[in-house]
């Protein structure tokens, strides 16, 4: 499994606001969504690169891999029918970082990427920046009774690290409940 260099303070403090670039492609099984990329993850130029993060673990895990994929390795998703994206583009220290504007609008341009690379599925990873979001305080994780577009929406819990409330088993559960639900 390739490993990235790690990067210095000095490097993840200058990546305040940097963009990681989306993972996508016309009619993928599953768009996974972030909040926003992390510091980390936009010094090395990858999805979910920041050690703790759980989110390549979980993928193995919950059976959407054959094996446990780095994160220098996100591209390769796409052969998988897989891609990333963001809900917000910038990267900053913490998802707290964000403003209600940021995620309205963030939801606004998730659209349009949904509407025009026309996923399955679109799988939020985070229950809170979701209800921002898209307007919808009520939401809990698991499948929307809303779609967007014609893709399915999938709520599924955030697998950093800082999200103490699911563990890597917790995590695997529900993310593997999605998949069988979606080969149904």
């Amino acid at each position: 499994m390739p490993s990235l260099p790690k990067p210095t303070k000095a490097e993840i403090a200058a990546a305040l606001n940097k963009t990681v670039p989306d993972i996508i492609a016309p009619d993928l099984r599953v768009l996974f969504c972030g909040i926003n990329p992390s510091l980390y993850s936009a010094v090395v130029g990858h999805h979910f690169a920041r050690p703790g993060n759980r989110f390549w673990p979980t993928l193995y895990a919950a059976g959407f891999t054959d094996r446990l994929y780095a994160p220098s390795e996100d591209v390769d998703l796409l052969q998988l029918g897989y891609g990333i994206t963001n809900v917000v583009d910038r990267a900053t220290a913490t998802a707290d970082q964000l403003s209600t504007d940021e995620l309205i609008a963030g939801g606004q341009q998730l659209a349009l990427k949904v509407q025009h690379y026309r996923p399955q599925v679109l799988a939020l990873l985070g229950i809170s920046a979701y209800r921002t979001a898209f307007g919808q305080r009520k939401a809990t994780i698991g499948r929307q009774a809303a779609s967007l577009g014609d893709a399915i929406v999938w709520v599924l819990p955030n697998p950093s690290g800082l999200n103490a409330h699911y563990q890597i088993n917790d995590l695997a559960r529900v993310f593997q409940e999605m998949l069988v639900a979606i080969a149904a």
